[in-house]
């Protein structure tokens, strides 16, 4: 006869949650200047770009006085999104959090939007090449609860420590770019790219204007002049293309990429992207290209997908999910 051991459960603690308020500013921001899967999108200056769009309902998670953890979030009737006006989210959480704390931090969290008559909470993950530190304990804690994956968007992601080879058709559109003497610029402003490609591509292309308005990109970069980054590409001093990157510790990310009707013909945008991955971001870890998806992530544009892998991109999948905040109680009986 087998004589299984007995488990005893361990009773998760329980921490403080409150709302984040504006005297809170700096309480924040100094969190997630050490946090560890943190980026500079979490950081209150740039959270409150848009704070006229969303109803911001950001939590902060405290062990006494000290902060170890916090939700960028903002509410929409009973949901509470980890933000809609951020790429990524979730639980922003202290370079030591182990596993045991992060499910009490979550079961807090959960108990706290519940009571504040919060029927769901959705979470876009950061994927985790972002992190330099493995960081996926939120992701365990959203099993435990029975989370719904509702969303999953694939990235296309270059890893800059591995050797990069790029298909024959992209070697073209930079051997179209030499011979065209087109020239790559870093600026300062973003004017020139907004007004002559970026806009006028966007709406011809798919009736949208870009998610940043200008004034919005240029305020951004004022608070964060190492963050955000213009690469115009010129043919005789002309502009012909070109993209602004996010750039997240060792992390570059193209948010906008556009060239004008001779793309195809001058090769502007493979030779810019060859000289950003092959020559100006060589020391980074990760180039990521984006996304490709369409209609919450069942739709992939292909035409789009095969130019971003023919830089030798590689997918990496988000995922977004659905809790119903009333689970908080299963996290209770996770630790025997």
């Amino acid at each position: 006869m087998c004589n299984f051991p007995k488990f005893l459960e361990h009773p998760v603690k329980q921490y403080q949650v409150r709302l984040y308020q504006p005297q809170d500013f700096s309480l924040w921001n100094t969190f997630i200047s050490v946090a560890k899967n943190a980026t500079f999108l979490f950081h209150r200056n740039f959270m409150e770009y848009h704070s006229d769009r969303f109803q911001d309902y950001s939590l902060i998670v405290l062990d006494g006085k000290k902060v170890v953890a916090v939700l960028p979030a903002n509410r929409v009737g009973d949901t509470v999104y980890s933000h809609q006006g951020l790429t990524y989210g979730g639980l922003v959480l202290n370079q030591k959090a182990k596993l045991s704390a992060v499910i009490s931090i979550f079961k807090s969290v959960l108990q706290y939007l519940n009571e504040k008559s919060i029927d769901k909470l959705i979470v876009k993950t950061v994927p985790n090449f972002y992190s330099d530190f493995f960081s996926e304990e939120l992701e365990y804690c959203l099993f435990i609860v029975q989370a719904k994956l509702i969303r999953r968007d694939a990235l296309s992601v270059v890893d800059l420590s591995k050797p990069i080879l790029f298909d024959n058709n992209r070697m073209e559109g930079v051997k179209k770019g030499v011979k065209n003497e087109l020239v790559v610029k870093e600026e300062t402003t973003f004017d020139l790219f907004w007004k002559e490609i970026l806009i006028p591509n966007l709406a011809l292309k798919h009736n949208a204007t870009p998610i940043h308005t200008l004034l919005e990109i240029t305020k951004l970069k004022q608070a964060f002049p190492n963050n955000i980054r213009q690469f115009n590409v010129y043919k005789n001093d002309i502009i012909i293309g070109g993209t602004t990157v996010f750039v997240n510790n060792k992390v570059v990310h193209s948010q906008y990429i556009s060239g004008n009707e001779t793309k195809s013909v001058n090769g502007s945008l493979d030779f810019l992207h060859h000289y950003l991955i092959k020559e100006f971001f060589k020391d980074f870890h990760f180039y990521d290209l984006g996304i490709c998806n369409e209609y919450e992530g069942r739709k992939i544009n292909s035409g789009l997908l095969f130019w971003k892998e023919s830089f030798g991109a590689k997918t990496v999948v988000q995922n977004f999910y659905e809790v119903e905040t009333k689970n908080h109680s299963v996290l209770e009986t996770v630790l025997t």
